[in-house]
């Protein structure tokens, strides 16, 4: 009997992290959950289970390098790694940005990347069939005002995945990368802004159909799923609102 194939999502608690694991157990890989909020992710484990499919739980900082490593010693063989954990903190001019929310951003989205990426590397390629999947974002091809420290972040973890692609050519392990623009999801605005809700509106307003966490894991899934020998190394998915960064078409 083949194994049931093993795909780990980081920053599974909500958004599109959430979408991931549920889309990929229900394209039938056994999913691992992994998230600093513990209740969050056990309790859409147990959601994907009662819907007859397979979650585990996984409390994990993914800045915390130890304890990714010990993590990591838990998986012999492992298909598919989502790194999907990340996030924007602020959106001052990068005159007065505050170089803690940079270091937060960067600690996050690239280190964390990063740590989760090496742990799992070897499991990924034992595997004989590996596909690590980066989620980046549109701010990591292109700037724009207010962005400075989150455009640097997602900089970073485009050219770590374009770098890791090209140092491991010829190993049995594929690199994705995918890029969202303007996703609605009930955390990504509201953290940034730190709780400002008038704020987090602002961002989608008078936009009649941003992109949603479920369509960005239906690409994640569409991008994992293809045959092995296919590797889609940088997907854009955006809104048909949406031109750039900068440019969205809005109705208000």
């Amino acid at each position: 009997m083949t194994a049931t194939p093993i795909a780990v999502i980081t920053g599974a608690s909500s958004g599109i992290g959430a979408a991931t694991a549920r889309q990929l157990a229900a394209a039938g890989y056994r999913v691992v959950l992994t998230a600093r909020r513990k209740d969050r992710i056990e309790a859409l484990a147990a959601e994907i289970n009662e819907a007859g499919h397979q979650a585990t739980a996984y409390t994990l900082d993914v800045t915390d390098r130890d304890a990714v490593a010990e993590f990591a010693t838990a998986f012999r063989t492992l298909a598919v790694l989502v790194n999907n954990a990340g996030g924007a903190l602020g959106a001052d001019p990068v005159a007065t940005g505050d170089p803690a929310d940079w270091r937060q951003m960067y600690e996050t989205n690239v280190i964390g990347t990063l740590n989760v990426t090496q742990a799992l590397l070897p499991a990924l390629t034992e595997s004989g069939d590996g596909t690590i999947v980066i989620l980046s974002s549109t701010a990591g091809l292109s700037t724009y005002e207010g962005g400075g420290g989150y455009v640097a972040a997602k900089h970073g973890e485009h050219v770590l995945a374009e770098t890791l692609r090209l140092e491991i050519v010829g190993t049995p392990v594929r690199v994705i990368e995918v890029a969202p623009g303007m996703v609605k999801t009930e955390e990504f605005a509201t953290t940034r802004f730190r709780g400002d809700t008038e704020k987090a509106a602002k961002v989608y307003a008078g936009v009649e159909a941003p992109l949603t966490a479920d369509d960005v894991a239906d690409t994640i899934t569409w991008a994992v799923t293809r045959p092995s020998h296919v590797n889609i190394d940088l997907l854009v998915v955006r809104p048909r609102a949406q031109a750039s960064n900068s440019k969205v078409h809005r109705t208000t």
